[in-house]
């Protein structure tokens, strides 16, 4: 049950609320096949399209002999693709229209399992849950993440809110089995890992979170398996740590967050490495890791101290905008979770406010990051005014949530 369900009467679906629905569902299928065609993020989905190519031509327990910068959740998803589109025998970048949509899709089909997951968590209150599952389905920064740059964030994000679904139906092993299934999908999931702890020792108990750590550490165990003959693990963490040292080791990677604005200030429009030290060995990059270790465990300790479904919610949304905030090589979507979360509190006005301004915030970034047409970019620049405002009022709008999840604890917020 979610946060206040119990006060919401009996759910009737209208035939008027049915007829609104699917047409939100056909109009955010219409607005994704226009815009699935499109080149995307060109780099980004050549490099996909070739380790899709190589799942397609090498055993598949060599996976992780290519570059692969992800969990094996996403490998699964490749390998599977690989496995149905004869195309990828040969394909080794997105050039080819069919092969570009395919690569998009597992994301997109994931924006209408995420609709349906946060609808199905709302249903008591059928226009909220209508309301929230449009809100999902036509917000463009779903829609750009995933139809049109060809990101996977929608799939590991839907892990995480059927996790959050089971639970506060108060099914804890089916959600250490979900929860682990988002860490496999991308390790941006990780700061989850905070408010489902505090929940979990919250409501069972030491021993029983235990228990639940050795359930989702089991599930992590099979879905390496395929892969464990050939170091696959070892593997993945040599290309994680290569493209974190590497490819992506700056402040911020067109994140609005305080490490943009040190970079506006002091970069000249240009990246500034994270590696620089400020204080002996300690580099920006260890103090962000510092930072945002004490802010998580703000968050535990206010999860824990009310574990209601409205403080899980709350504490998956600052958990997120808390790593974007604190953490160097920030990439602008993510915190793309954030705008997820934060309907499943609903129905408060505050936390209707906070979704407002946060989608606002995220939808900006984003497409400041990319900008499809020449007049957003001219409204929206790299560098500039815009980032520095939007980069303090994100910062903001994090420590607000962090406050309002506190305030949920002093309420004595019933479940």
């Amino acid at each position: 049950m979610t946060a206040d369900s119990q006060n919401g009467g009996g759910a009737v679906w209208t035939r008027r609320l049915v007829a609104l629905a699917v047409t939100g569902v056909v109009i955010g299928i219409l607005v994704r096949i226009a815009i699935l065609p499109s080149e995307g993020f060109r780099g980004d989905l050549n490099q996909f399209v070739e380790w899709v190519h190589g799942l397609a031509t090498h055993p598949f327990g060599l996976a992780y002999d290519q570059s692969i910068g992800f969990p094996p959740v996403m490998v699964y998803i490749w390998g599977l693709m690989a496995a149905i589109q004869p195309g990828f025998q040969t394909a080794t970048d997105s050039s080819d229209v069919g092969i570009r949509v395919l690569m998009k899709l597992p994301a997109t089909i994931a924006d209408f399992g995420l609709a349906a997951a946060v609808g199905y968590a709302l249903r008591e209150r059928p226009r909220l849950a209508l309301s929230a599952a449009i809100a999902i389905l036509l917000h463009p920064a779903v829609i750009d993440v995933s139809a049109w740059w060809g990101q996977y964030e929608s799939i590991y994000v839907l892990a995480a809110v059927v996790a959050f679904l089971f639970a506060v139906a108060d099914r804890p092993g089916p959600a250490a089995v979900a929860l682990a299934i988002a860490l496999m999908t991308k390790p941006q999931a990780l700061p989850f890992l905070v408010p489902f702890a505090a929940w979990f020792l919250a409501r069972y108990g030491l021993a029983a979170t235990i228990r639940l750590g050795a359930i989702g550490a089991a599930t992590i165990g099979i879905l390496w398996l395929p892969f464990l003959p050939a170091g696959g693990p070892l593997a993945y963490a040599r290309n994680l740590a290569q493209y974190q040292g590497e490819v992506f080791s700056v402040l911020s990677l067109q994140a609005w967050n305080p490490w943009w604005l040190v970079q506006e200030a002091f970069g000249q429009n240009q990246f500034i490495s994270d590696a620089v030290p400020i204080a002996g060995p300690v580099t920006l990059r260890l103090f962000g890791y510092v930072v945002t270790a004490l802010l998580e465990l703000v968050v535990f300790a206010w999860v824990w101290r009310s574990p209601t479904p409205r403080s899980l919610a709350l504490g998956l949304m600052a958990a997120t905008l808390v790593a974007f905030i604190g953490l160097t090589s920030m990439h602008e979507r993510y915190a793309y979770p954030a705008i997820v979360f934060v309907l499943l509190a609903l129905p408060h006005r505050q936390v209707a406010l906070l979704w407002f301004v946060v989608s606002l915030l995220v939808a900006f970034n984003i497409l400041a990051a990319s900008a499809p047409t020449p007049e957003i970019a001219r409204v929206l620049p790299d560098f500039g005014t815009t980032s520095v405002v939007g980069s303090i009022a994100l910062t903001l709008v994090t420590f607000s949530v962090l406050g309002y999840l506190r305030s949920q604890g002093q309420s004595g917020m019933a479940t």
